[in-house]
């Protein structure tokens, strides 16, 4: 009797889990997402502006005018992209928003809901609008490929024992608020010291140079971009094995696996000339 019953709830949360799952897009892999959108928004619209609050936006009106203009191209390329393959509803709530902030930090980010933040310290690494654009457009994938979902559906599961959000909401309030600071908070780290795993990273690589692509980028940029990284933070990184993120080398090889089916898109050019 007891192996039956443990049966049947083995199936219920498999069933649960099963029907809490949605489809990355590009990359068709399934992932959870326990979180509803709508809370994922406006949690994120509201951290957003609080950040905004207490960072001081750059005075370089050239380069402030430079994310504007990049992160705009990104999002239509995203929109079309979504659009061609009737995915829009995944973007109707969206309030894209880029931004510009003074900092040293060579970082970079993209809340739910299309919100973005370029560190002016990352500009020295990017060289050029095109390698903006490859940070800019790998930012953009996590937040497209719900990344940020994801990792709080599994830390809801690891937390809280997979309680459904509004219970969680309403019986430990405080938790669940812990669990999104440490995911997108102010106080995380984000960007690209935020510790995704190495499967979404790859993932956000890959969705970054197809949106860039159909932005009018050339996605070679991007290995120019990574070895430029690499030389920035030279001693500064754990060995590939300790860290979440694959070794730069790695991520090197692997998106020059990926440029033949960016440079697809690329070479359509639908949205802008290329740069």
């Amino acid at each position: 009797m007891r192996a039956c019953t443990n049966y049947f709830m083995f199936s219920l949360i498999f069933i649960f889990l099963f029907s809490s799952c949605s489809t990355v897009p590009v990359t068709g892999r399934r992932q959870l997402d326990l979180v509803p959108g709508s809370y994922m928004l406006s949690v994120s619209f509201q951290q957003y502006d609080d950040f905004l609050k207490t960072h001081n936006l750059s005075n370089n009106q050239h380069e402030t005018q430079l994310v504007k203009s990049v992160g705009l191209k990104i999002q239509k390329s995203v929109e079309n992209y979504m659009t061609a393959n009737h995915l829009s509803k995944e973007l109707r709530d969206y309030k894209w928003e880029f931004n510009l902030v003074e900092d040293k930090e060579i970082n970079a980010w993209c809340m739910p809901g299309g919100k973005v933040v370029v560190y002016t310290g990352i500009l020295p690494v990017t060289g050029n609008e095109s390698g903006l654009a490859v940070v800019m457009g790998h930012e953009i994938a996590h937040a497209v490929a719900k990344h940020g979902n994801e990792r709080m559906s599994e830390m809801l599961i690891a937390q809280l024992g997979g309680a459904a959000l509004s219970v969680a909401l309403k019986d430990k309030p405080e938790q669940t608020k812990q669990i999104w600071m440490t995911v997108f908070g102010a106080g995380a780290q984000l960007g690209f010291l935020l510790p995704y795993s190495r499967l979404q990273e790859s993932e956000a690589d890959r969705l970054g140079l197809i949106f860039m692509a159909r932005a009018g980028y050339n996605p070679n940029e991007a290995v120019d971009f990574w070895v430029r990284m690499s030389d920035s933070a030279k001693g500064q990184k754990p060995p590939e094995f300790l860290s979440t993120h694959p070794s730069d080398e790695t991520r090197i090889r692997k998106i020059k696996e990926l440029l033949p089916e960016a440079l697809k898109y690329f070479n359509k050019r639908p949205l802008a000339t290329a740069k």
